[in-house]
């Protein structure tokens, strides 16, 4: 039993090693996540957050003219996910490296 424990031990700690190693890697120094607007570094995904919220506001006001609105069971998450949609999408297809 004690053999069985001290191996668990073992494959805990290489798995520890190896996500920290993955973890740890960082970006490279060459392409850092960041845009550089009027000579101030912004992060990347920053960019993309506000500009999928602008996209969350414009399906809202399009879904409430269309009369949708008021159907949505939750539309709070329902925005959420426009928004969180765009973000990755403009973030794969503007800052993919």
């Amino acid at each position: 039993m004690r053999w069985i424990n001290h191996r668990h031990r073992q494959a805990v700690r290489m798995g520890t090693a190896f996500a920290a190693m993955l973890l740890l890697a960082g970006c490279s120094a060459a392409l850092p996540p960041y845009v550089v607007i009027f000579e101030s570094y912004f992060p990347s995904w920053l960019i993309c957050a506000a500009l999928g919220c602008v996209a969350a506001l414009i399906a809202r006001v399009v879904l409430v003219r269309l009369g949708v609105d008021e159907f949505l069971p939750l539309p709070f998450v329902t925005y959420l996910a426009i928004a969180a949609i765009v973000m990755f999408l403009l973030s794969l297809l503007l800052f993919a490296r």
